[in-house]
């Protein structure tokens, strides 16, 4: 289901008239042809979609503020980061390492979309403020979720879950998530590992900046191009206001920026979310921490003063079209938690070895412990059981992937796990989801079916003359007294020695090319348990020679062929 945002509103009416402004004249230093705002039968890059559903971010809310008009630098000066500047140019030391790491990673896989990492600042910074001002740990990964609203469909997209909550902990309906604002099931496709870590992360910032770099790319897009430029970042968001607020602060940080402490970043005070298309004047109060000037950049702090601390609650939220402007509900500001309600980690809780004969479930069953900060028992936490590896192996239902809940003990217990066909090893990861914490790996084993006896179930002598066959063999395999099916079973003619070998004459069977072999290998009982061997011929030269059988599991049985003199 498409729905159209209205216009975003600005921090006031005279903000609005000078932003607007500046964006009229960021129209007009488009190249020719530069679809700033998208035709309607313009076709998005492969890879993009122009519907808003389906949108990378969903077309959840996004942050609506402009640049000041006073930018870092001159038009057409030098790029390269200045030591300081002013507090809306900075941008944290993480997000911003992400940025540039993504764009020389993106240009040596992909060097003709020549990625701009300020492109991606611009996004950043209007879906979260730059992860809200560098709120994020030591490997990039935001402190705390960021949430976009559910998407029901009630002023924004209406997407259904598609993740069971992995990602964003709705299994109602999707939400976006992250520093770049995915919805799961575009991370699902898009997600990337930045970092590194062997996971891909919607919440950590090096992750979700290459994902996004990725999907700006898509196709054949060059966003040296306007137009290729303007179709990455409406496959983004599909709606023109989004647009140009990306563009204004695309170009402002092409003009220069500078490296701020994580956690110390400017936040945002203008969330859009098109509800009220009709109104003017400021949505949310100011932050605190970044007053207003009347050009829109934030009032300069007094030398004295030592540099900005990480704020401790979320950037502020979208105004509730039903209450008075300016104040603040999306996300709800909360408190900093305490380390007895911080999940600090899981724990195996006494799952031991893991072994199945193929086809049979493992009678172990995976059990894990969430603890706090404190180590005690960490209730409601949201765990995900994934089956990893080159293997057939499943939960109940076919399922590689479940997520249960922890209980108030702090434990959950996956469902029964069954073995497939396919031998060997594997191993069920346990990882708290959307969090980077160190995730808990159980190594299982599949075996191969066995049989502890097998054995031939005819008496009559097996006679044939020379040059004919012998045919119709069949023999049973059994374990603990039950019919053994799948079982594989190697047949070899052998020597009558006191240590046997393969026989060089005597009875054969025949390979698919016709010639003569005396070993079978890739032989097995039926649902039944037994085997009709293949047709064995007799040699020319008489007498009476032996064919072995034997079992996964090391049952054998030796069957005698008598080859007679022919008439």
């Amino acid at each position: 289901m498409a729905v159209q945002f209205g216009r975003r509103l600005r921090r006031g009416a005279t903000t609005t008239a000078v932003a607007a402004a500046a964006v009229a004249a960021l129209s007009a230093s488009q190249a020719p042809g530069s679809p700033l705002v998208a035709a309607e039968d313009d076709q998005p890059a492969a890879g993009a979609t122009s519907s808003d559903d389906n949108a990378a971010s969903g077309n959840s809310p996004y942050y609506t503020d402009l640049p000041p008009l006073n930018t870092p630098n001159k038009p057409g000066t030098s790029v390269d980061l200045p030591v300081t500047g002013s507090a809306e140019s900075g941008i944290p030391a993480s997000i911003l390492a992400a940025y540039k790491k993504t764009q020389q990673t993106v240009a040596g896989t992909d060097a003709a979309c020549r990625l701009p990492w300020q492109l991606l600042a611009a996004i950043g910074k209007v879906e979260s403020g730059q992860a809200r001002g560098g709120r994020v740990d030591a490997q990039g990964t935001t402190l705390s979720p960021i949430l976009g609203p559910a998407l029901n469909g009630q002023g924004f997209a209406l997407i259904k879950d598609t993740d069971n909550g992995a990602y964003d902990g709705d299994s109602t309906h999707d939400r976006a998530v992250g520093p770049m604002q995915f919805i799961p099931s575009t991370w699902e496709t898009w997600g990337q590992d930045g970092n590194g870590d062997g996971r891909k992360d919607p919440n950590n910032i090096y992750d979700a900046a290459l994902a996004a770099g990725r999907y700006l790319c898509a196709g054949s897009r060059d966003l040296s191009l306007a137009a290729d430029l303007d179709r990455a970042v409406l496959s983004y968001n599909h709606s023109d206001e989004y647009l140009r607020t990306v563009r204004s602060w695309f170009e402002y940080y092409k003009r220069g920026t500078h490296e701020v402490p994580d956690g110390s970043g400017v936040l945002p005070v203008d969330l859009g979310n098109g509800r009220n298309p009709g109104r003017t004047g400021s949505t949310t109060s100011p932050s605190p921490s970044a007053s207003p000037s009347p050009h829109g950049s934030p009032a300069p702090k007094p030398p004295s003063k030592p540099a900005p601390k990480p704020p401790s609650k979320p950037s502020p939220t979208p105004t509730d079209p039903g209450g008075p402007a300016g104040k603040p509900t999306y996300p709800p500001p909360t408190p900093d938690p305490t380390p007895s309600q911080t999940l600090a980690g899981l724990k195996n809780a006494g799952a031991g070895t893991l072994t199945a004969t193929a086809g049979d479930a493992f009678a172990e069953r995976i059990k894990v412990r969430a603890h706090n900060g404190f180590g005690g028992p960490f209730a409601k936490a949201s765990v995900t059981f994934t089956v990893v590896g080159d293997t057939d192996a499943a939960f109940a239902g076919g399922k590689r992937t479940v997520i249960l809940t922890t209980g108030a003990d702090g434990t959950a217990t996956a469902p029964v796990l069954k073995a497939g066909e396919k031998t060997g090893e594997f191993a069920v990861r346990a990882t708290a989801t959307g969090t980077s914490l160190p995730a808990v790996s159980y190594s299982a084993t599949v075996t191969a079916r066995q049989a502890d006896t097998i054995a031939r179930t005819g008496a009559e002598k097996l006679t044939a003359e020379a040059g004919a066959t012998f045919a119709d063999i069949e023999v049973e395999a059994t374990y603990k007294d039950a019919a053994a099916h799948g079982v594989a079973v190697t047949a070899t003619m052998i020597t009558g020695d006191e240590k046997p070998a393969e026989n060089d004459k005597g009875p054969y069977f025949e390979d698919e090319d016709g010639k003569p072999v005396r070993t079978l290998t890739d032989l097995s009982t039926d649902a039944d348990g037994k085997l009709v061997l293949p047709e064995i011929h007799a040699d020319d030269t008489a007498g009476t020679y032996k064919l072995r059988l034997t079992t996964e599991g090391g049952a054998t049985v030796v069957i005698e062929l008598t080859v007679e003199a022919a008439a």
